[in-house]
């Protein structure tokens, strides 16, 4: 009888202590961060830089996954916005509530951002995002969850406003106030931004603005735009727009024979050479570009020393998927450097100071970040302005540059303190748009 109960005294035993190291197993197992991922893979946004920082993003993330942070598993689950703000509505729902992922990062289309941005913060959760530069997605919302790293559209606009102007004596032999300046861009959110920073830096410097217009980035047909440029006689021509609106635009401005000094465009379908080159051919050739600068022409040197094999290995994963490709964009620098301060100095505070990867921690944790000038594959650092103020969420030290494309390079023209090399302006005589 003793024995009898001894037995099952030993049986039970055992039983509560392999549920017990169940339990433990499955605690450990549950230390994971699920991570929701959204960009436009298919659509006109695709090829308009989205995928491609996609794939800047991803080469980040499997990394991680690879060695995990602080003790927690990383799970990305991506998904498709197909260029549609109510697509990037439903499918970061979805994630959030049906694959219960702990977060939302990604995202390329301001018209989405705005959005989505809303409706993330009504649910109280967090999202990161890596582009979406329209200042409108954060001005005045004061929301607490959302946060972007990114350079925000009105400092794109003042900052190529600047450039001209800087260079407008020594470079068109004429006073700021004698350059014809127009200022065209797609109508969504992310033009419309772009352009009140153009439209401010032109009052700053005092330019003749001589048309300003916006335009779906979706018509089919821009040859009565080119006709109001063409009647304006710019020499300067300020562009915001996606792809393929700029290939459209530039090849009916060949047609009808549209002629200026200078084309300043400002990232997105700017950003990505490759289907500049593949829709203008030579043409590409001297147009600008603002964008975060390319991870590849950052000043390694000012840099913080971690960062360059993290640089070298985004280089090497993004060759292994598109070899040849004659520039490497900007855009999966932008995706990489982007994630990669979320994955590399916000997640681990949210686990070891806040306790873990809840909405809440990974607030947190944002506003802890402080992170010097250098201190990203971008060259700036990161700062959030806090709750309370105007732009809450978004990185008050971020900034933009100004390249150009000469012979299927990029080279860094402004500002003065990043420039690679001068600025060829204006157009040289005997190219397609040149004035001259």
């Amino acid at each position: 009888m003793r024995l009898r109960m001894a037995a099952r005294l030993v049986r039970g035993l055992l039983t509560a202590i392999a549920a017990m190291g169940l339990t433990a197993s499955a605690q450990a197992q549950d230390k994971k961060i699920k991570i929701g991922v959204i960009f436009d893979l298919t659509g006109p946004l695709a090829g308009g830089g989205s995928e491609l920082e996609y794939l800047g993003t991803k080469i980040i993330l499997d990394h991680f996954s690879k060695t995990g942070v602080e003790g927690y598993k990383v799970e990305a689950i991506y998904a498709d916005a197909q260029s549609k703000p109510d697509v990037a509505i439903n499918e970061s729902v979805r994630l959030l509530e049906q694959e219960k992922v702990d977060m939302v990062l990604g995202f390329f289309s301001s018209a989405q951002c705005v959005p989505v941005a809303a409706r993330v913060e009504q649910l109280r959760k967090f999202m990161w995002m890596t582009t979406c530069i329209s200042s409108a997605v954060v001005a005045d919302k004061n929301y607490k969850y959302v946060f972007r790293p990114q350079a925000s559209g009105d400092q794109f606009g003042t900052m190529t406003m600047d450039f001209i102007a800087q260079n407008a004596k020594a470079k068109f032999g004429k006073e700021p106030s004698e350059l014809r300046v127009a200022i065209i861009h797609e109508d969504g959110a992310y033009g419309v931004d772009v352009s009140k920073g153009n439209e401010a830096g032109a009052k700053k410097a005092g330019f003749n603005v001589v048309l300003k217009e916006g335009y779906s980035a979706t018509a089919p047909d821009l040859s009565a735009l080119v006709t109001k440029l063409k009647r304006a006689r710019p020499d300067v021509v300020f562009h915001t727009g996606y792809n393929p609106d700029i290939t459209l635009l530039l090849r009916q401005a060949r047609e009808q024979g549209l002629k200026f000094a200078a084309l300043v465009g400002h990232g997105a379908g700017y950003g990505v050479y490759e289907k500049l080159k593949e829709g203008l051919g030579a043409d590409a050739n001297f147009l600008f570009n603002t964008d975060p600068i390319s991870i590849w022409l950052a000043n390694q040197k000012t840099m913080d020393p971690k960062l360059a094999p993290v640089i070298k290995m985004v280089g090497e994963e993004f060759d292994k998927i598109k070899p040849g490709v004659a520039i490497r964009s900007a855009h999966v620098g932008i995706g990489a450097s982007n994630t990669y301060v979320f994955m590399d100095d916000v997640l681990p505070r949210a686990i070891k100071k806040y306790g873990g990867v809840d909405p809440e921690a990974l607030r947190k944790a944002a506003l802890d970040t402080d992170i010097p000038e250098g201190g990203t594959m971008l060259g700036f650092g990161v700062k959030f302005y806090g709750e309370g103020t105007a732009m809450a969420g978004q990185n008050e030290r971020s900034f933009p540059v100004v390249i150009q494309y000469i012979d299927d390079k990029s080279s860094v023209v402004w500002p003065k303190s990043q420039a690679q090399r001068e600025a060829v302006l204006p157009l040289p005589k005997g190219t397609t748009y040149s004035n001259q």
